[in-house]
């Protein structure tokens, strides 16, 4: 046994210009719940799933921390990977145009539990966000 054993993401941090869309794409589109605010540090902590997304106001006290917000020449993460329980492609598809989220192709991708349908989009600041289903059998 090692010193360190992962168990699986904790949260994720995401520093954000425009706060309320970003919360609101999170939370209707992608159906994450604001579990805490922290307004005086600009902190919003959604749930998903076992994990935390954490979004920082870039002009909040803890956002201006880490300096300029994000843009076309510079990012905060590549994406970020949710697991969803169920992978209905139609009616995912239906749902994310519905909000007018432009969806990748489906791909098989391999990640925490192997290979499995997997769908790439963007969050109001482009942000990519995968959309992963259960491992194939």
């Amino acid at each position: 046994m090692t010193a360190i054993e992962v168990r699986g993401i904790d949260h994720v941090v995401i520093r954000a210009a425009d706060l309320e869309r970003m919360i609101a794409f999170y939370r209707d589109v992608l159906g994450c719940a604001v579990e805490r605010r922290v307004d005086d540090l600009g902190l919003v902590q959604l749930r998903a799933g076992s994990a935390l997304v954490d979004l920082v106001a870039v002009d909040s006290m803890l956002g201006r921390h880490w300096g300029a917000a994000p843009g076309a020449e510079g990012r905060n993460m590549d994406h970020l990977c949710l697991r969803l329980e169920r992978f209905d492609i139609e009616a995912l598809r239906r749902h994310l145009q519905g909000h007018d989220v432009e969806v990748s192709e489906l791909a098989t991708r391999y990640g925490a539990e192997g290979k499995g349908p997997s769908l790439y989009i963007k969050d109001p600041e482009d942000n990519v966000v995968e959309l992963k289903g259960p491992p194939d059998p």
